[in-house]
């Protein structure tokens, strides 16, 4: 039986021996520890790996750290919301988002134009610029393809995208499928609409990425699942292995707690009562601000497979 062990700092300690001191810590420390050996065996394994979030994490500096993720070929196949699209392009190209306080006065804030995150700061004028970018990238994509899954809209866009912090350009260059089922939900969405009234032809049409990771599971591969927050990015991705006989591995990490019955609060044993999970799935549940947990975890992780050789790009 393992026991509590303190805690105790040292001069130069790593983060990987920070992580690893949580296996005796206890609370959601412990549970943080086992989240790097989930994700640990999902690699050795050669799972194929869901990487999935939501927009708000996007808005963060978390944004970057998934281009690199993508980078070093970590997911395989990245499931977002559409605000991550667009908050992706306005970074790309140049707008800095800021850091303002969760009591800011938001009647002040709306006055001048100003959008709040939680405690970041979102200015109209990136919208305004969005506009003209989005404009400019849907002719191009028109003038090639009239009807287009979301898959292949955003790659079209990925590859269209200079900036090496960028997901959609990571994701595109390393040919790592992003699902975007919600892609109405968001400014991103709305600049579809609008364009498509000039141009009814062109369609963006979801089912086809259905039809597309549907057919691109099996029964036969492992899977494994990294799922920060909830919402439809988590379900679309549970709900694709549930055809293909449930994920192996999962991990999820969240703020969400399941005594709402919510999709973001389900802990990975509700999963299983669906068969979204396989039976014997090995599967934690880190409760936390992702923007905290998940860069510890990976952070873990990553230096692990370094070593064990297992890291095909630094």
């Amino acid at each position: 039986m393992k026991t509590v062990k303190d805690f105790l700092w040292k001069p130069g300690i790593s983060v990987e021996e920070l992580v690893d001191s949580y296996g005796s810590l206890g609370y959601q420390a412990t549970e943080l520890n086992e989240a790097v050996k989930v994700v640990l065996k999902m690699k050795r394994a050669g799972a194929k790996i869901f990487l999935t979030f939501t927009s708000n994490m996007v808005t963060s500096g978390l944004r970057g750290f998934f281009a690199q993720l993508c980078r070093m070929k970590i997911p395989n196949i990245l499931i977002t919301t559409s605000g991550s699209i667009e908050e992706d392009i306005m970074k790309s190209m140049g707008d800095k988002f800021e850091i303002s306080n969760f009591y800011a006065d938001d009647t002040a804030m709306h006055e001048r134009g100003e959008n709040r995150v939680g405690n970041l700061l979102i200015r109209n004028e990136s919208y305004m610029k969005f506009e003209d970018k989005m404009n400019e990238m849907l002719e191009k994509v028109y003038e090639k393809q009239k009807r287009i899954s979301s898959s292949e809209l955003l790659r079209e866009i990925g590859l269209r995208i200079e900036d090496e912090n960028s997901v959609l350009h990571q994701a595109s260059k390393n040919n790592i499928p992003i699902y975007c089922p919600g892609i109405a939900d968001s400014a991103f969405g709305f600049h579809l609409f609008i364009f498509q009234q000039k141009h009814p032809d062109f369609i963006v049409d979801t089912i086809l990425d259905m039809k597309r990771i549907v057919t691109d599971l099996s029964f036969d591969e492992k899977k494994g699942l990294i799922s920060l927050g909830g919402s439809i990015s988590k379900h679309y991705a549970i709900f694709s292995a549930l055809l293909s006989g449930g994920f192996d591995y999962a991990v999820y990490m969240t703020t969400s707690h399941p005594t709402s019955g919510s999709l973001s609060g389900a802990t990975t044993q509700e999963a299983k009562s669906w068969g979204k999970l396989k039976d014997d799935a090995e599967a934690v549940t880190v409760n936390g601000d992702v923007s905290i947990t998940f860069p510890l975890m990976m952070t873990g992780v990553l230096d692990k497979m370094k070593r064990e050789g297992l890291l095909k790009d630094e």
